[in-house]
C-alpha cells in the first residue's frame, strides 16, 4: 500500500514538474509555492503541488489543452493533466481586502511580489523543480528549521485582510508540531472575535484538517489559549472546569478527558484521519455540562448522552455538515456507554449491537474513552473476542421463511409478515432456531396463537 501511495505522489510530482518545464520553454518564469514546497524542505512528500508562474491566466490557458478558470479574475487556473488539477497562479500583488476574505482587485507582479502577499513565511518559498533549488525572500526556511509558524509581515495586516488565517496558523501550528510565534499569537488573541465574520464552510474545513492531519490535542489547547475556541465552538469551551467522579475518570475534568482522546486518535491503519471519529471524541461528552449534579453519592451525569446528542447536532448544523456526517457522529455519541453493558447483554441483543453500522468506530471511540479515563479495556476486549468467534452468518443469519411462505402458510399481506419475520430473525440470533423445520414450528405457534 505504501509503495502504491509514493508512485501515485511521484507521478503527481512528475506531471507537475512538466507544467513548469512546458511553462519555462515558452518563455516565461516557473516556480513550485507553498506547502509542497515546505513539506519538500521537511523531507515529507507533498500529496499535491501548486504552481506560481509569469504567464497570465489567458496565456496558460493557450499552452494547455485542457484548463479550467477557478480564479482567473484572480489569476488563478488550474490545468488538468491524467485526470488530476493543478492550480497555477499568475504573481501579483493584492488590492485592499475589502470582505475580509477577497482582494478587491489583484496587479500582475514579480516573484518577490507575489510571496510577500501570501500568508505565513514557511507557506512562502518558491522551488526549481528540476534543480530543487530554494527561492526564500521572507526567511521561511530558517523558520521551517526552527519550527516556527510567522505571518508574512505584519500578523494584523495579514489577518485583517483574511480572518480565515487566524484559524489556518492554529492549524499549521498544530499539524506540523511547530510553535506558534509570539507577535502572530497575539495578533490572533487580540481579534479573534472577528473569525465570526469567516463562513459555516470555510471554518468546518479548517476545523476538519485540524482534528485528523496530526497533533489534534494541540490543536485544540491552542484553540483555547487564542480564544478561537469560545468563539467557534463555545460548547467545547465550556468542557473545562466540569469536574468527573475520579473513580472513573482519575484524569481530571472532561476538558482533559477529551484532549486525552484526541490525543490518542490513531495516526495510523484504516482509522487514521477519520473525520468522524475525530469529531465524535471532541463531542461525546458535551452533554456533561447540562447534566452535572452532585448529591451525597457523589458526581452525576445523568442524561449527557442525550443531552450531547443534541449539542453536536446544533454544532454539526451552525457549522454545515452534510447529513450524513452529522447522522454518524451522533449515532457514536448515542451509543458511546452502551459498551458498558455488552458483557451482560442477550446474545441476541449483542449481536445486532456488534453488526451495527461503522461499528469499528464504534469500538474505537470505546477504546479511546477507556484509554483516556479508567483504563479498563475489558469490555472492549470481550467485544473485540465475540467478533472473531462470531462469523458472518452468525450476526447477519439467512432468513429460513420468506414473505411468501408466510402467506403460503396461510398469513394475510401486511404489517403481520415483517414481525413475524423480525420475530424469526430473533430466535435465530438468540440460537433458539437454527433450521427451516424449525422456523415453521415457530411460525405454527404463532397461528395458534392467534386462533
Amino acid at each position: 500500500m505504501a509503495k502504491v501511495e509514493n508512485d501515485l505522489k511521484n507521478g503527481i510530482r512528475n506531471r507537475a514538474a512538466e507544467i513548469v518545464r512546458t511553462l519555462k520553454q515558452n518563455g516565461f518564469t516557473a516556480y513550485f509555492v507553498g506547502g509542497c514546497v515546505r513539506d519538500f524542505i521537511r523531507g515529507v512528500e507533498p500529496d499535491d503541488y501548486d504552481i506560481a508562474t509569469s504567464a497570465h491566466p489567458e496565456q496558460i490557458q493557450e499552452l494547455f489543452p485542457r484548463t479550467v478558470a477557478v480564479g482567473a479574475k484572480f489569476g488563478v487556473v488550474a490545468v488538468i493533466v491524467d485526470g488530476h488539477p493543478f492550480e497555477i497562479a499568475t504573481f501579483r500583488s493584492d488590492d485592499d481586502y475589502r470582505d475580509g476574505r477577497r482582494p478587491s482587485g489583484v496587479r500582475f507582479a514579480g516573484a518577490a511580489e507575489d510571496v510577500a502577499r501570501r500568508d505565513f513565511t514557511v507557506n512562502g518559498l518558491l522551488m526549481n523543480p528540476e534543480t530543487s533549488e530554494i527561492t526564500d525572500y521572507v526567511a521561511g526556511c530558517a523558520d521551517i528549521e526552527k519550527k516556527i509558524i510567522r505571518t508574512i509581515g505584519n500578523p494584523y495586516t495579514r489577518f485583517k485582510e483574511d480572518y480565515l488565517r487566524m484559524l489556518r496558523a492554529v492549524r499549521l501550528s498544530a499539524n506540523l508540531d511547530f510553535t506558534l510565534e509570539a507577535q502572530t499569537k497575539e495578533a490572533i488573541i487580540t481579534n479573534a472575535a472577528m473569525i465570526g465574520k469567516i463562513s459555516a464552510e470555510r471554518l468546518q474545513q479548517e476545523l476538519n484538517k485540524t482534528l485528523t492531519r496530526g497533533h489534534a490535542r494541540r490543536g485544540m489547547e491552542l484553540l483555547s489559549e487564542t480564544g478561537l475556541l469560545r468563539e467557534i465552538l463555545p460548547e467545547v469551551a465550556a468542557l473545562g472546569g466540569i469536574e468527573q467522579p475520579p473513580l472513573y475518570h482519575p484524569e481530571g475534568d472532561v476538558w482533559r478527558h477529551t484532549l486525552i482522546m484526541l490525543e490518542l486518535l490513531p495516526r495510523e491503519g484504516h482509522l487514521a484521519g477519520n473525520g468522524a471519529l475525530a469529531w465524535a471524541a471532541l463531542l461525546h461528552d458535551a452533554g456533561k455540562v447540562l447534566t452535572r449534579t452532585e448529591d451525597e453519592k457523589g458526581v452525576h451525569f445523568y442524561g449527557h448522552v442525550r443531552a450531547g446528542e443534541e449539542i453536536a447536532a446544533k454544532i454539526m448544523q451552525r457549522l454545515r455538515f452534510s447529513n450524513n456526517d452529522r447522522e454518524t457522529v451522533i449515532a457514536l455519541i448515542h451509543y458511546h456507554m452502551v459498551f458498558m453493558n455488552v458483557q451482560k447483554m442477550r446474545p441476541g441483543r449483542l449481536k445486532r449491537f456488534l453488526r451495527m453500522p461503522d461499528f469499528n468506530l464504534h469500538l474505537e471511540l470505546h477504546r479511546l474513552d477507556c484509554l483516556a479515563s479508567h483504563g479498563l479495556l475489558d469490555n472492549y476486549d470481550f467485544c473485540v473476542g465475540q467478533l472473531r468467534y462470531l462469523d458472518e452468518e452468525d450476526l447477519h443469519p439467512t432468513r429460513l421463511l420468506t414473505g411468501h411462505d408466510l402467506i403460503a402458510m396461510g398469513f394475510a399481506e401486511g404489517k403481520i409478515i415483517g414481525k413475524i419475520i423480525a420475530a424469526l430473525e430473533e430466535e435465530q440470533l438468540e440460537g433458539r432456531i437454527g433450521t427451516k423445520e424449525e422456523a415453521i414450528r415457530f411460525v405454527r405457534g404463532i397461528q395458534d396463537n392467534q386462533s
